[in-house]
């Protein structure tokens, strides 16, 4: 996922998108933005308060 983000980022930078890339492009990040919040609300769920 991170490789075809990053494709596209490049791509968008030297020569620009089609319509359909920026949507897929738009696609990828909030799938990845959902994976990492996901993966940071699981390590906070796990930490563990003590006095």
């Amino acid at each position: 996922m991170i490789q075809r983000i990053n494709e596209l980022a490049r791509k968008q930078k030297n020569e620009g998108l089609t319509p359909e890339e920026k949507r897929e492009q738009a696609q990828l990040r909030q799938a990845y933005l959902q994976s990492i919040r996901g993966q940071l609300r699981q390590q906070l769920d796990r930490i563990r308060f003590v006095d």
